[in-house]
Parts: structure tokens; C-alpha cells; sequence
């Protein structure tokens, strides 16, 4: 299993479907920050849009996949001279709710949904990310399985047979792994745990840890992982993935034993040792230094 197989099996994202837009003329549909663990996005069936965030305007065309992985507040806009305006309005006939704006020929048509994250897996991929991320999925470069997908999505949205909303759901899961892959093939990259995961060297390491975090890790077992000297692999690993070596051993560390405390009921001592303390006391400082509460509070909440 690859490395990035087990960030997506750890953070178990699940993928839910909001509405589709069909807009045209002028509109201006803003979206309010999200809520934490929710991760929004939108996919350009057909038409263009423009999409506005405190970090600039882009403009998003049929095949963009568009991501907010932590949940950013952004608006959808146009401002076409020769569509038709008319006032927003909702249907609710289809396999989603419908909202569209003006009249005439559609120049925009999105579908809108989420990820939802429970575990600290999912804060530990998403918020490595950029604030905005934004790659196509259909143009000459993507692979054809990224176009079929797109493609199929498309369909099944337009066709609203029996079913569909099942299989759109389905494949936006895909959706999101094949658009993670695609982001981490860009040379432009930002630095995120992606980027360890797509080095040939640094991967090798980081799977070892998501595979046996219980492990007594070492900087200088992980770069012999690597193939490197103990300076040359926690410098490369902090410029990929914009973290040190100890901050990401200890939040997979995190992540597991968060798993555990909500999905269990085993020991907290049983816990800190699963996932490499040698004390209750030592589990306990790092846990709250982490999550800002004790591993016993941490259960207490979400039972």
C-alpha cells in the first residue's frame, strides 16, 4: 500500500453532494466559511465562472475541480453583459436541489458539495494544503481516467436516472484522490505532506511511519528509510513538507491515538503504547500539548 493510500484510509473522508448551480447573466453567490473537519468544493460541469477568495480571483472552466481544504469563505461570480439576469430561484424536482439564476442559455454549470473529516488525519492532510486548490481535470494533459470520471459524473448528473445521486457521491471520492494526485504532479507545488509522499526517497520513510507509528522512531532511522544522512533528510523533509520531522511523527501519532480514544473503549495506557509513549504521563503532556486537552477529556467529548 502506497503512502498515500493510507493518509486517505486514515482520514476516511466522506463525500456529500449540496446542490447543482446552472447560472447565467450576472450573479454573486457567496459561500460563508465552513465548519472545522468540513472541506468544500465544486465542479465545473460546463461554462465558465469566476472564483473570488482573499487571495485573488480565478477563473474556473468546464473540468476544474476546485478545493477548499480548510473550508475558506469564497464567492461565485460572473458578470455577463449579454446573458439575461433573473432573480435566484430553487427547485427541488431532480436528484439534487437546483438553483439557478437568470435566464436563457446556462454559461455556468457546477455541481457543490463537501468532505467531511473526523480525524486528526484529515486535519493533518488538508491543512498542509494550499487555502485554494485548484487543478483541471480534463484538459490535454490529465489522464484519461480523470476525464472518464469527469465525464461520468457529468452524465449521471444531467441524466438523474435511479441511482445517480448514489454514483456522483461515489465518484466524488475518486474525484478528490485523482485531484490530489494531479496536484502533486504540478512542479509548482506547495509544500504539504503530498509532497513527501510523491518524492521517491521521503515517501518510503513517511509510510513506514503511517504503517507503525508505534515504532521508536529516529531521525536517523527514517533517513536510512530514505537512503540519506540523518541533516540531508530532516532538511529535505522540512522543505517538502513544511514541517519538521518530529512535528509530523507526532501528530500521525495523534491521529491514531485519536482514533482509538473515539472508536474504542481500551485503556489510555494500552493507547500511549500503540502509538510509541513509553508512559502514561509522557502520552498524556504530548496529547494535550497537541490537542489543548487530555486524552481522557478528548473521550469524554466525543462519546
Amino acid at each position: 500500500m502506497d503512502a498515500l493510500t493510507r493518509m486517505i484510509q486514515m482520514t476516511r473522508p466522506q463525500a456529500g453532494l449540496d446542490l447543482r448551480c446552472q447560472l447565467s447573466g450576472s450573479f454573486e453567490i457567496p459561500h460563508e466559511p465552513a465548519p472545522p473537519g468540513t472541506v468544500p468544493f465544486h465542479l465545473i460541469l460546463a461554462g465558465s465562472c469566476r472564483i473570488a477568495t482573499d487571495k485573488g480571483v480565478l477563473t474556473a472552466r468546464a473540468g476544474d475541480f476546485i478545493l477548499f481544504p480548510r473550508g475558506g469563505a469564497h464567492v461565485i461570480r460572473d458578470y455577463d453583459t449579454q446573458g439575461e439576469d433573473g432573480a435566484m430561484r430553487m427547485r427541488y424536482d431532480g436528484m439534487l436541489p437546483l438553483r439557478r439564476a437568470g435566464k436563457g442559455k446556462v454559461g455556468s454549470d457546477l455541481l457543490c458539495g463537501h468532505f467531511t473529516h473526523a480525524s486528526e488525519a484529515g486535519e493533518l492532510l488538508f491543512k498542509t494544503l494550499p487555502d485554494r486548490l485548484h487543478v483541471s481535470l480534463t484538459d490535454e494533459e490529465a489522464p484519461e481516467s480523470l476525464q472518464a470520471v469527469v465525464a461520468l459524473m457529468r452524465q449521471e448528473a444531467s441524466a438523474a436516472s435511479p441511482g445517480a445521486l448514489a454514483i456522483v457521491t461515489a465518484l466524488s471520492h475518486t474525484l478528490l484522490v485523482l485531484a490530489l494526485r494531479r496536484y502533486n504532479e504540478r512542479p509548482d507545488r506547495d509544500a504539504s505532506i503530498l509532497a513527501v509522499m510523491a518524492d521517491a526517497r521521503l515517501g518510503a520513510s513517511a509510510k513506514a511511519v503511517l504503517d507503525a507509528p508505534g515504532q521508536p522512531w529516529t531521525i536517523e532511522a527514517l533517513g536510512k528509510l530514505a537512503a540519506m544522512s540523518r541533516a540531508s533528510y530532516a532538511r529535505r523533509f522540512q522543505q517538502a513538507s513544511g514541517m519538521t520531522v518530529f512535528d509530523f511523527l507526532t501528530r500521525v501519532r495523534m491521529a491514531v491515538a485519536c482514533e482509538l480514544l473515539r472508536t474504542t473503549r481500551r485503556k489510555v495506557g494500552d493507547i500511549c503504547f500503540e502509538v510509541g509513549y513509553q508512559s502514561e504521563a509522557a502520552f498524556g503532556k504530548a496529547f494535550k500539548l497537541q490537542m489543548g486537552e487530555l486524552p481522557g477529556q478528548y473521550r469524554r467529548r466525543h462519546a
